[in-house]
């Protein structure tokens, strides 16, 4: 992409979580988190265009996403715009292809590829550790995206970023159920469910232990899964379900709802798909991996 171009046109991939550890929940009222980010081959299509008139407008083709100025991308357009002495407008067109509030980061990759497309629209006037400081303000799973990481561990409350070489790509498959799961209440769950729950084992892990997908999925699973199971029954169907197509891994991606299983051949997550039908929601053929 030519960098002072009128208009730049920027794919949002969406990403999932092959393990999620919640922590202590800190000072400023948010949890620490601990994470293994995957990029997935899903993703929006963000387009940003230079206009004359000042500010940030939106289009959006697919589902409502709620008001414009509480939108992470116009957010993150604005923050660029703020930092370049606002000298043009930008209009975001958004095509979303990553089902909403399910846990895959959609929103998150959308800021992200709106803090990167309206950079090149100002002929890269923000260097790149500020694009990431921006991002970090913007919320937890924007770093991984602004990063271009394809494989990441995360920490903190996602800004802390330890880039891991890309897994070699695997099919997968991801289910996306009717029911949506709020964080917030999510985190709720987490914290009741610790207060008589004892300590947390020990993990050591090492490069090897984030190399390849047999290894992560014996590194545990997501610590929203069993709260939200417990208050969901239909997502813990699901999960069931998912499970018994015999994946290499299984996970509920963040806080929920959509489900997330990895497979050791094409024709294995195709015999999945066909197994799972429609019953427990729209049910998605990925790629996971690569770089």
């Amino acid at each position: 992409m030519t960098a002072g171009a009128s208009s730049v046109r920027v794919a949002a991939y969406a990403k999932v979580n092959l393990f999620l550890r919640v922590l202590a929940r800190e000072e400023d009222g948010y949890h620490g988190i601990e994470t293994l980010f995957c990029r997935v081959d899903l993703c929006d299509q963000v387009e940003a265009r230079r206009e004359k008139a000042p500010g940030v407008t939106l289009e959006v083709d697919g589902p409502d996403l709620g008001p414009v100025e509480e939108n992470l991308a116009v957010r993150a357009a604005a923050m660029v715009l703020q930092a370049t002495g606002h000298s043009f407008g930008v209009a975001l067109r958004l095509q979303k292809r990553i089902p909403v509030r399910a846990g895959l980061g959609g929103g998150s990759s959308d800021a992200a590829a709106a803090l990167w497309a309206v950079n090149e629209l100002a002929n890269r006037a923000v260097p790149q550790h500020e694009l990431l400081q921006f991002a970090a303000r913007l919320g937890s799973d924007v770093p991984f995206f602004a990063s271009g990481a394809p494989l990441a561990l995360g920490w903190g409350h996602g800004e802390r970023l330890l880039r891991l070489p890309p897994l070699s790509v695997a099919p997968g498959l991801v289910v996306v159920p009717r029911t949506r799961v709020s964080t917030p209440q999510a985190y709720t769950w987490v914290d009741e469910a610790r207060a008589t729950a004892g300590r947390r084992g020990a993990v050591a892990m090492t490069p090897d232990t984030v190399s390849n997908w047999g290894d992560i999925a014996r590194l545990g699973g997501n610590d929203f899964e069993s709260p939200v199971f417990a208050r969901h029954p239909d997502l813990r169907a699901a999960y069931e379900a998912l499970a018994a197509t015999r994946p290499l891994l299984c996970r509920l991606s963040g806080s929920g709802s959509a489900l997330v299983a990895i497979y050791r051949s094409d024709s294995d997550r195709d015999a999945a798909r066909l197994m799972l039908g429609k019953k427990h929601g729209e049910v998605l053929a990925v790629r996971a991996g690569g770089g």
